[in-house]
């Protein structure tokens, strides 16, 4: 599950940075606006303590349920760290009175999604369903929170023990810098403090985990008072209210939890640790400072000065060490403040070889910067001026109202502090933010890490010490096995009201949404949805063309040129640039992908034109400056290098170059390799943009609170001031399939995880059949409740998650499966993979289909709800020249699906005899049992996908 950090409004108007941390400028509030900031809900408190937060929204018919739970790491006992999270995880297991498996398997296939979190203060847990489902879903989540513990038992401790591993090997042990947050906790916080230790915490604690231990946890933890439960959708107000009373009202209520108070820290001098990370390939500084909890009045200036000093073009961290020193290509400083206390860091990932000692003095320069110029009148202009925009975004969803009301409810007390929240933003002052500045940073001592390349200590801060960092040997054979016995008997707690499964209710008829279509006169389409609820319209203009365009041997020229377009124009400055954007508000993005250039934005109704005025300038009057192309170039060269200390991106990087091929788009890098960069040089984009960047066949989309009639006029203008000539885009080489399988394995020393990557080409996304593959894919691959999951993750407890999915664009497109899997078990999970797949159509049975049918047409009533999703089936609607009757269509499609069909569609498309097996691992360990696969000796590639000695 994933590790959450509370992100109200406060923390996601300051995240900031470049490089890892970047933020798209949002709206500005000019004076005459104001934000409804009303999110109308009814609340009560049940006998037993539960607090309930009602809201209603008929907006689509669909239900979101969330559950916060008062508990997260900070709770936790010395010896037992990473509890919270672990318990987490055993939640979704069993109850009393719901099937083994049904909270991962139901859920999915009633056509909802699930999931949970946990961060060092709170658990979550939230699905979204179908209304039909919704009293089904009452009962799933009231069994868990209330009659889950008798079911615990020893294999589902050791599973549950399998998987959280697996997640901390693919997220820290297994990850560049995975290690740096224990490091930093370790350092910062005596051993006496909650926040000591990371929310997964260590191998050791949670490998020695008993059953008791989850006994104790749950019965302190998990009651009623100390959780709130919000409803949020398309619900009868005092219908609910009694299905609540009836599912969660006998829930035993518990002792009192108290709140812990803020426990701040401090140091009496900096401490600085350096460690030879095996995955990094780019040494990174972090400096760490003590601040303040979350909600403090000075949480909300430090989290304004960390934007001010690293995010955008003239932020003295940007200009001193990424334009001026060239140490770098971004930078980060933020504040994270939780419910006890805080921290503010300075983050530089710097450029391959680069002394972190001179990174650490090209800080200091940047802050004496800042000491002299102070707060640039426009920065804190730009902070407060989006958050109509970030508003109107954060409840875009009965899920993200869910979240704001309950987390606001259960951490601040109140459902409606969101109000507050933006208040004390709006108050912030320049003085507020130097005053905080002077009081935690200058001259302030600080944890200092230096996680520099396996073998590149010389890169670390003088005088650093060696970090205790404790790293996982896997074994062979050396985890425990574990066998559920489904058959289990435990302990039913006695209710008055029956806790059986109710039945579903009727489901709407889902119909496609209204999308309207037009073609200017230059041959510019344009396309969109009308939608009210919110006064804000999303946008992407798609320019055909993309890394297909690239020059031979200079891949990488699309993705540069896309950067290039944000970085000034002919008569801006790229910061005049960015501070236009930002006191817009408007987000705009240009990224390159395989077959085009595409421009993205999200902005307030009223700001629309002049947003895209700005696009417009952008697109006909790039800057096109050669410190900036350099300074980009450099970025993407870094960031390719990077990419080398990642294993899931070299497997995915290598199985795209076997599976098409180098003369294939596909099996080559959009940003480029190293090589083919730096040949790039900026008359080459100039070139490239001259050529290519044409409103001839470019799609414009639309959704939002815009008319057919409005859009068509603001897209006038833009599109008579493009060229307008036709491009034509090169095809592809048809791909050919293998005969018999293949085996690839990439040598990754000393990883803790291997990753594996099966599949084949299968047709592209404009053949007949795409749809049809995308049904038949669903049980094998598609969520948690398919067989890769239920398989490799629950069964097996091999993984943390596996899955399969279908790529497809405008040339051939690809059946892939992938997942991480203990280093251990690489050739166990490979017979798997083998065995599903390739057994897979016979053992697909007229219960699967009709799962399938039933779970894909359920799903639909999720499927249009916020803008972003609004905009993207316009944008596939319009990419795929489907029908205005798509859904209709589709769903007649799914539901005259037969079983022989089913059958023909999984031996034509998902052939497992014709796949290619990727995997990147340790060699050492595990490539000496491949060949026990069954299909001869693999042959080994070094990280670009080449052949390399064994």
């Amino acid at each position: 599950m994933n590790h959450w950090r509370i992100l109200t409004l406060a923390a996601t108007a300051f995240l900031t940075g470049c490089g890892g941390h970047a933020v798209k400028p949002t709206t500005v509030v000019e004076p005459s606006a104001s934000i409804d900031l009303d999110v109308p809900y009814e609340s009560f408190t049940l006998d037993n303590g539960l607090q309930v937060i009602l809201h209603q929204d008929h907006s689509d018919p669909i239900v979101a349920i969330a559950t916060i739970v008062h508990v997260g790491s900070a709770r936790e006992k010395t010896g037992r760290t990473g509890f919270a999270h672990f318990f987490e995880h055993m939640s979704f297991n069993n109850s009393e009175n719901v099937p083994m498996g049904a909270n991962r398997k139901m859920i999915p296939e009633l056509g909802g999604t699930r999931n949970g979190g946990t961060w060092s203060d709170g658990t979550m847990y939230y699905e979204v369903v179908p209304k039909d489902a919704f009293e089904k879903l009452m009962w799933i989540d009231s069994d868990r929170f209330g009659y889950m513990i008798n079911t615990v038992n020893e294999a589902t401790l050791e599973r549950e023990k399998q998987v959280v591993k697996n997640e901390k090997r693919q997220r820290v042990d297994n990850r560049a810098y995975g290690h740096t947050s224990h490091v930093i906790k370790k350092a910062l916080y005596p051993e006496s403090h909650p926040y000591n230790w990371t929310v997964i915490g260590d191998l050791e604690d949670l490998q020695n985990a008993t059953l008791a231990d989850v006994v104790e946890f749950y019965e302190k933890f998990y009651t009623p008072a100390n959780a709130t439960l919000v409803i949020a959708g398309d619900i009868d107000v005092e219908e609910t209210k009694a299905s609540v009373v009836r599912w969660f009202g006998e829930i035993k209520a518990g002792d009192a939890v108290d709140d812990l108070a803020p426990m701040h820290v401090s140091l009496d001098q900096s401490k600085s640790f350096y460690h030879e990370d095996n995955f990094a390939k780019l040494p990174e500084i972090r400096l760490t400072y003590p601040t303040v909890e979350q909600y403090h009045p000075d949480s909300y200036a430090l989290a304004a000065l960390g934007e001010v000093l690293s995010s955008g073009q003239q932020a003295p961290m940007f200009t001193t060490i990424v334009k001026e020193q060239k140490l770098s290509a971004g930078v980060a400083a933020y504040n994270s403040s939780d419910e006890l206390t805080g921290t503010f860091t300075f983050r530089v990932r710097a450029n391959a070889g680069v002394d972190l000692d001179d990174v650490a003095h090209a800080i200091d320069e940047s802050l004496s910067k800042f000491e002299e110029e102070g707060v640039r009148d426009n920065a804190l202009t730009k902070i407060k001026a989006r958050q109509e925009t970030a508003f109107y975004n954060g409840i875009s969803s009965v899920l993200n109202k869910a979240f704001q009301l309950g987390i606001y409810n259960e951490f601040a007390g109140d459902p409606e502090f969101y109000k507050q929240d933006i208040a004390n933003i709006k108050a912030v002052t320049k003085d507020d933010v130097m005053r905080v500045y002077h009081q935690y940073i200058k001259d302030q001592p600080a944890i200092i890490t230096s996680f520099v390349p396996k073998g590149e200590v010389e890169l670390a801060v003088e005088d650093a010490l060696k970090a205790d960092v404790v790293e996982e040997q896997i074994v062979q054979g050396k985890e425990k096995e574990f066998s559920e016995d489904m058959d289990a008997e435990y302990v039913i707690t006695p209710t008055k009201h029956d806790r059986s499964e109710p039945p579903l209710g009727e489901l709407p008829v889902m119909k496609s949404p209204e999308i309207w279509r037009a073609t200017l006169d230059n041959g510019m389409h344009l396309a969109g949805i009308e939608h009210d609820e919110l006064p804000l319209v999303n946008f992407t203009l798609r320019i055909p063309g993309g890394q297909s365009l690239d020059p031979e041997g200079k891949d990488g020229t699309a993705s540069l040129l896309a950067s290039m377009l944000s970085e000034g124009t002919a008569n801006k400055t790229p910061a005049e640039l960015e501070d236009a954007i930002g006191l817009l508000g408007s987000g705009i993005s240009v990224s390159a992908s395989k077959t085009a250039i595409t421009v993205s934005g999200n902005t307030l109704r009223r700001n629309l034109q002049a947003t895209l005025d700005l696009v417009r300038e952008m697109l006909t009057e790039p800057r096109f400056d050669e410190s900036d192309f350099e300074r980009i170039k450099t970025r993407t060269l870094e960031g390719i290098r990077a990419s080398y200390g990642n294993p899931s991106a070299v497997a995915q990087r290598v199985f795209m170059k076997q599976l098409y091929g180098d003369d294939h788009v596909a099996g080559r890098p959009t940003s480029g390799t190293i090589a083919s960069v730096e040949g790039i040089t900026l008359d080459d984009v100039k070139a490239w943009y001259k050529s290519n960047i044409t409103a001839r066949d470019a799609q414009f989309n639309f959704a939002g609170m815009l008319t057919a009639k409005d859009a068509q006029s603001i897209a006038d203008s833009m599109s008579a001031a493009m060229q307008d000539h036709v491009v034509t885009l090169p095809e592809q080489p048809a791909t050919r399939n293998p005969d018999h399988p293949k085996v690839y394995f990439i040598d990754i020393p000393n990883a803790k995880q291997s990753v594996l990557y099966v599949g084949k080409n299968i047709p592209s996304g404009h053949h007949e059949d795409n749809h049809k593959i995308e049904i038949v894919n669903n049980r094998l691959g598609s969520g948690s409740s398919a067989r890769l999951t239920q398989m490799l993750r629950i069964t097996k407890g091999y993984t943390y998650g596996a899955y399969s999915y279908i790529s497809a664009g405008d040339y051939d497109g690809a059946f892939i499966a992938s997942t991480q899997v203990r280093s251990n078990v690489t050739l166990e999970s490979l017979e798997i993979l083998k065995d599903l797949i390739g057994n897979y159509a016979a053992t697909f049975e007229a219960e699967d289909l009709v799962t399938t049918q039933n779970l894909l047409k359920k799903g639909n009533t999720r499927r249009f709800e916020t803008l972003n999703q609004l905009l993207g089936a316009v944008n596939d609607v319009t990419r795929f020249n489907k029908g205005g009757q798509f859904l209709e269509e589709e769903q007649q499609e799914l539901a005259d699906m037969t079983l022989d069909q089913a059958h023909a569609l999984i031996n034509r498309y998902l052939d497992e005899q014709q796949m290619i097996y990727v995997i990147a691992g340790d060699a050492k360990t595990q490539l000496s049992r491949i060949k026990d696969l069954g299909y001869g000796e693999p042959m080994v590639l070094d990280k670009e996908g080449m052949p390399a000695s064994p």
